[in-house]
């Protein structure tokens, strides 16, 4: 990205301007990617600590995996998925509250004794599975935030705080040479002068 800007102690200023609130800004979007990098990280781990406990107790409760063709499905159902959101490093991310689940009507006396327990077995494997979803989705949020920020953070370090320093090196560098060009001419001047005087 070139900047564009003029020979004149007005851009210099602009210039110097723009550079400090980049080299202000730096450390802070620094420390909000390291913020959301390690952020990212706990998600992760978090998923993959929910995917093995919902396969763990999958695989235990599959012992005996014919009676639960006997099991009815719909006798649970999912009413509600309460959330809230969660601020991190100004990252609106999901955060799961609570689950409601609806129970329809039915015969302790005409099914199997296991039911209610099964219903429990359900409400828990529903519960990390939709908790699972939902730091999946915070994975993904935190990030997408986390790549635009380091983007950011390349931008500034390598793109456009040098870019600036440059132009303002050039700038510092037309203003001196035009001084002493000025200067010179000056004693170009003077000296002409001096010597018309002595001539007449």
């Amino acid at each position: 990205m070139a900047i564009k800007f003029q020979y004149n102690k007005t851009a210099l200023q602009s210039l110097n301007k723009q550079l400090k609130v980049r080299l202000k800004a730096l450390p802070t979007i620094k420390s909000k990617e390291a913020a959301l990098r390690m952020e990212v990280k706990k998600a992760k781990n978090k998923v993959v600590e929910l995917d093995k406990k919902l396969s763990q107790r999958i695989k235990a409760y599959n012992v005996a995996p014919s009676i639960w063709n006997e099991f009815n499905a719909n006798l649970i159902t999912i009413d509600e998925v309460k959330t809230t959101i969660e601020k991190i490093a100004s990252v609106k991310t999901p955060v799961l509250k609570e689950i409601i689940f609806s129970l329809n009507e039915f015969s302790l006396f005409n099914n199997p004794k296991w039911f209610p327990e099964g219903i429990s077995i359900v409400k828990e494997l529903t519960k990390i599975a939709i908790e699972k979803e939902f730091f999946i989705r915070k994975m993904q949020l935190l990030n997408h935030a986390r790549r635009k920020t380091t983007q950011k953070v390349n931008l500034y370090e390598k793109v456009q705080i040098p870019g600036y320093e440059n132009a303002i090196r050039k700038i510092k560098r037309f203003l001196e040479d035009e001084e002493n060009l000025s200067k010179s001419a000056q004693k170009i001047i003077k000296n002409r002068q001096q010597q018309q005087t002595e001539v007449n």
